[in-house]
């Protein structure tokens, strides 16, 4: 589950704690690289024990973090060596390459994560556990974000969380966006996982969970006081939570038609999925809803705000669905929402140039050859998706926001992965898209807006740095 570990990856800035950690294996990486009889890509390994990192995170905090790749890529070709993060790695803008790393297995390429988040997420997290029971938690989730049943009851849940959220929208202060779509895109996801309503329950959960979060940032340093242990302390009792759900579950009849992943997960008859583990995994998989699907709707708003040709046109298509369903008085269903051509096109650019998800991360468990490249047993492979999404050669003004270029390009291609790819594809991309297309099409029939001036900023995670503020005016209104 790439998306999970992919929006915390670059966090791992602590380079002291970093080495420390990673020394060891830096040495043992640094070996193979002079006794390999097999050519490394060019590059450099950069400052002894530093390597790269502050080159690294300097053009990360810029507003083009990608010129730190491009510019290596220009010198030394779309793939290279670096040292950042504390190991040796072999950097991938090539598209080609980084499909092949994502689909590999666990027996060439394991992901690779910064100490503070594998001790957060536990052993048995969908992040690091690998062969057949991450294949069959990750097949079993995939497919009930997948199924018509949940797509119905995320649609309902969805438009009920939105219309409420902007009943309270007033034209008499901003409306920050990066907050709403934040609450919004929690509470649907929390739904989705363990059928948990808005409540005493809920705000507690969310309260903890912003605690959590916060250590997936921090030092990997365990002890009374720390960022690291107030986080674990916060999972702590989001997992008791979780485990009083799971058992008056089982103290009733489980449904055999799932209404959340718990049930999905119960239900499953393998004996692999204790309760432990379902726990776990429960709170691993609300962090899309704190950055992932909050960010995607908090860009198409400022993409959007910028575009007033694409906004328009979205507008348009929006409004005569709308006006067709009042006309035939039905509601709104999932796959409506999907039926509306222009605004899937949004969304996809939004992706593209977003970049929610910049890359993965993979340490090579043996020798490893693609097209000619060698990635050494023990060093990382770095698949950047931002290089490959704003590249030139691929797209036509890359830096423009043009969604009509997706009327006629393929976005199965390799030169397309925000959701990641391979055996840890975000199970969640469907659902992703659906919450995209419901906010958009209310909020665009709903109201016009003015949008304050924001920038993106692009690390550790990609936000809005002023959290998006826009003054809103309903559309029946003078």
């Amino acid at each position: 589950m790439d998306s999970l570990w992919i929006l915390v990856m670059t966090t791992a800035v602590f380079l002291a704690a970093i080495i420390l950690y990673r020394n060891n294996s830096r040495l043992r990486g640094l070996r193979s690289f002079h006794t390999s009889p097999v050519t490394l890509p060019l590059g450099s390994l950069g400052l002894p024990f530093i390597g790269e990192t502050i080159e690294f995170i300097t053009c990360a905090y810029s507003d083009r973090p990608e010129t730190f790749m491009n510019k290596r890529r220009r010198m030394y070709g779309k793939v290279f060596k670096s040292h950042i993060f504390g190991s040796p790695t072999i950097v991938s803008t090539d598209a080609e390459v980084s499909k092949v790393i994502l689909q590999s297995d666990a027996k060439v390429f394991v992901p690779s994560y910064p100490k503070s988040l594998t001790e957060l997420m536990g052993k048995s997290s969908i992040l690091l556990i690998n062969g057949s029971l991450q294949k069959r938690i990750h097949g079993l989730v995939g497919a009930f974000f997948k199924s018509p049943l949940l797509k119905a009851q995320i649609t309902r849940d969805m438009q009920k969380y939105v219309l409420e959220s902007m009943a309270n929208w007033s034209s008499d202060r901003p409306i920050y966006i990066q907050d709403e779509t934040k609450n919004i895109a929690f509470q649907v996801l929390v739904k989705a996982l363990i059928n948990l309503d808005p409540g005493e329950e809920m705000e507690s959960l969310k309260k903890q969970f912003q605690e959590f979060i916060a250590g997936l940032m921090s030092l990997p340093i365990n002890f009374p006081g720390t960022r690291l242990y107030r986080s674990l302390q916060a999972k702590k009792k989001m997992v008791k939570l979780v485990k009083k759900i799971i058992q008056h579950r089982k103290n009733s009849e489980i449904s055999k038609v799932p209404s959340d992943v718990i049930d999905v997960l119960l239900n499953d008859s393998s004996g692999q999925l204790t309760e432990d583990l379902i726990a776990d995994n429960m709170i691993d998989m609300m962090i899309p809803g704190e950055d992932s699907v909050p960010v995607l709707l908090t860009l198409a708003v400022k993409y959007l705000s910028d575009c007033p040709a694409a906004l328009q046109h979205l507008m348009e298509e929006n409004m005569k669905l709308k006006r067709l369903k009042e006309q035939l008085g039905e509601p709104l269903c999932w796959s409506d929402y999907f039926s509306l051509p222009f605004t899937q096109t949004v969304i996809t650019e939004t992706l593209r140039m977003g970049n929610v998800i910049v890359g993965v991360m993979r340490k090579a468990m043996r020798d490893v050859e693609i097209k000619g490249h060698l990635i050494p047993k023990g060093w990382c492979a770095f698949a950047y998706f931002r290089s490959v999404h704003l590249d030139e050669s691929n797209y036509d003004w890359p830096y423009e926001f043009n969604p009509w270029r997706w009327q006629e390009k393929d976005t199965s291609n390799c030169n397309f992965t925000p959701f990641g790819g391979g055996q840890r594809l975000c199970p969640g991309l469907d659902l992703a898209r659906l919450e995209a297309s419901i906010f958009l099409h209310h909020f665009v029939t709903q109201f016009r807006w003015v949008a304050e001036e924001d920038t993106i900023v692009n690390f550790p995670t990609v936000r809005m740095k002023s959290r998006m503020p826009i003054w809103v005016k309903r559309t029946g209104d003078p």
